[in-house]
């Protein structure tokens, strides 16, 4: 376990890394000890910082759910990261893409939450019975640590890569459709780039939620009435340059679109 004073020089220089829009050697290289919870201690720092800042926390993203981004990345168990309100934009906004580093957009549901999850033992029926609506999400990738070589550690203490999230299309409740089944296209400058279906993650988008509820009450921490969760890609990540469009399609859920400048 890495002590305080480290936690708090990591959480530092990636704080700096997010405000230059710069990338930081592996963590990795430089802490070989370095475990999971010393980057989720990394990452709370960081968390606490912001909120300290004027920050307001909106919900939490899940990253790493599906085969598909565990194979993209190397990394075989998920991660959570935080979402702050100025991470948050409505759908078909113009993005400053120099905001972000390493940018790459993902296809995920958003759940919404009416009721508070806290873990152990919250099964995806508890999930369902909380969550208010679910609605369509694309999420900004944005790794201040660099790519080549990273392991869950190195993530996790970077936010788990959480850059920013675009939502829109038709919010649905639970109930009015098959979550498992709800499908994307994901369209870059017009042409198509990736699709998958959401049961890719964990068998059913739900699943997440619930781990991430579970894995929370191991940081004396819960999920509360009215946050915003990413539930996790069920596609591949799709690297993004400034001046690209990209639109996701999700059928009778609507489509949700960005534009890079």
């Amino acid at each position: 376990m890495l002590d305080d004073a480290t936690i708090t020089t990591i959480a530092d220089e990636l704080a700096r890394a997010e405000e230059e829009r710069t990338t930081v050697p592996l963590l990795t290289a430089r802490y070989p000890g370095m475990t999971v919870e010393d980057s989720y201690a990394v990452q709370n720092t960081w968390r606490r910082r912001g909120i300290d800042a004027g920050r307001r926390p909106v919900g939490r993203k899940i990253g790493l759910t599906s085969k598909v981004m565990q194979a993209a990345t190397g990394i075989t168990e998920p991660d959570y990261g935080a979402i702050f309100a100025d991470m948050v934009f409505e759908n078909g906004s113009v993005i400053e893409h120099s905001r972000f580093s390493n940018v790459r957009i993902e296809v995920e549901l958003a759940f919404v939450l009416r009721d508070r999850l806290a873990g152990p033992h919250v099964t995806v029926f508890d999930v369902l019975r909380a969550t208010e609506y679910v609605v369509p999400a694309l999420e900004i990738l944005s790794s201040r640590i660099e790519m080549a070589g990273r392991t869950i550690v190195d993530t996790i203490s970077d936010n788990a890569a959480m850059g920013g999230m675009v939502y829109g299309g038709n919010p649905v409740a639970i109930g009015e459709t098959d979550l498992r089944w709800v499908s994307a296209l994901l369209y870059r400058n017009e042409a198509i780039e990736e699709s998958g279906v959401a049961a890719a993650v964990l068998n059913h988008p739900a699943t997440g939620v619930a781990w991430l509820a579970n894995k929370l009450a191991q940081h004396d921490d819960a999920l509360e009435p009215g946050e915003i969760i990413l539930a996790g890609s069920f596609t591949r990540p799709v690297w993004v340059e400034p001046g690209d469009s990209v639109l996701a399609d999700y059928r009778e859920l609507g489509t949700v679109s960005c534009r890079f400048v």
